[in-house]
C-alpha cells in the first residue's frame, strides 16, 4: 500500500504535470471507485481547473476552482500513471480524467477510492488523521507526549494513523531497524534516549525515500526514473531470510495484528 513518501512522490510529480490544467474529459469505469452519481461526478469534474494538490497521510486532495475537492486513496493495489493513450498500462483503469491528450489513469481502486467532496466534507473526513510527522510543527516534544500515553507492540502504535499519520508497513519496518528497536516491543518497555531515537529515525527514513521516490515500482509517466528508487535501500522490509547489512544476522519476519513485520533478531533490541 503506497504511504507518505509514495504520496508525496505522486504530489511532487502531478503538482508539476496537471497543476493548473483543465479537465477536458471523464470517465467512470467502475461506479463504486467514486462516491456520487456517475453523471454528477462527471459534470462537477469537466472543465474545472486543478488548482492544487495537496497531500494528507495517504490521501491526495486534487482542489478543483469550483472549490470541490477530489479526495484520493489508493489503498492496497492502486497506482497513477499518467501520459498519452499509447503509454497507458495495459491494466483495468478505473477512473481516467483527461488534459487534452493526456491522461491521468487511476488504476487498481478495487479498494480505493477517488471520491468528490466540498472542502469542508473533505477536511471533515481526514480530521481524524494524526500529525504529519514531516512537518515543523511536529517536534520531538510533541512526538514524546504523544507517545507517552500509547501502550502495546510499537508496531501496532507506529501504523495507527490517529497516532501519526502516513507511516505504514514498510517505513514501520525502516524506522524501527534505524532506530535498532524491535517493532514487537512493548512500547512502556523503550526508555527515552530510544523514544528520542525513534524520532529522529522517523524523520530521517521518510525523508530519505521521499527523496528516492518511495519503494513502490510502478511509474507515474513514461521514461519515470525516481519512483521505487527507496526499494533497493529497504533494509528489513520484504527482505526475510536474507542477510542484516548492518551485523549480518539473518532477518526474520513475524506477523503483528495480521501485518507482516520484518526485523533483524541481533541489532534491533
Amino acid at each position: 500500500m503506497p504511504e507518505l513518501p509514495e504520496m508525496e512522490n505522486y504530489k511532487i510529480h502531478l503538482s508539476q504535470m496537471i497543476a493548473g490544467k483543465t479537465i477536458t474529459d471523464v470517465q467512470v469505469n467502475r461506479e463504486k471507485s467514486i462516491n456520487v452519481n456517475p453523471e454528477l461526478f462527471k459534470r462537477t469534474v469537466l472543465n474545472q481547473k486543478i488548482t492544487t494538490i495537496n497531500r494528507r497521510g495517504k490521501h491526495l486532495l486534487f482542489h478543483l476552482q469550483n472549490g470541490q475537492v477530489l479526495l484520493l486513496h489508493l489503498m492496497l493495489g492502486g497506482w497513477m500513471f499518467y501520459g498519452q493513450e499509447a503509454d497507458k498500462p495495459k491494466r483495468t483503469i478505473q477512473v481516467q480524467l483527461s488534459f487534452g491528450n493526456e491522461h491521468l489513469y487511476f488504476i487498481g481502486l478495487r479498494l480505493g477510492y477517488l471520491h468528490l467532496y466540498s472542502q469542508q466534507e473533505a477536511e471533515e473526513k481526514l480530521s481524524h488523521l494524526g500529525p504529519e510527522p514531516l512537518n515543523s510543527s511536529f517536534t520531538l516534544e510533541e512526538f514524546i507526549k504523544r507517545i507517552g500515553s500509547k501502550h502495546g507492540r510499537l508496531k501496532t502504535t507506529l501504523l495507527d494513523q490517529e497516532f501519526i499519520s502516513g507511516i505504514g508497513n514498510c517505513y514501520s519496518a525502516e524506522i524501527c531497524f534505524d532506530a535498532e528497536i524491535l517493532p514487537t516491543k512493548d512500547i512502556d518497555d523503550i526508555n527515552p534516549p530510544s523514544r528520542s531515537q525513534l524520532f529522529q529515525s522517523m524523520k530521517k527514513i521518510l525523508q530519505v525515500a521521499i527523496q528516492n521516490g518511495g519503494y513502490m515500482e510502478n511509474p507515474i509517466f513514461k521514461g519515470d526514473k525516481k519512483t521505487g528508487g527507496f526499494n533497493p535501500l529497504c533494509q528489513v522490509y520484504d527482505r526475510e531470510g536474507e542477510k542484516c547489512r548492518r551485523c549480518g544476522a539473518t532477518i526474520k519476519m513475524e506477523t503483528i495484528s495480521s501485518r507482516k513485520t520484518f526485523y533483524c533478531p541481533v541489532c534491533q533490541k
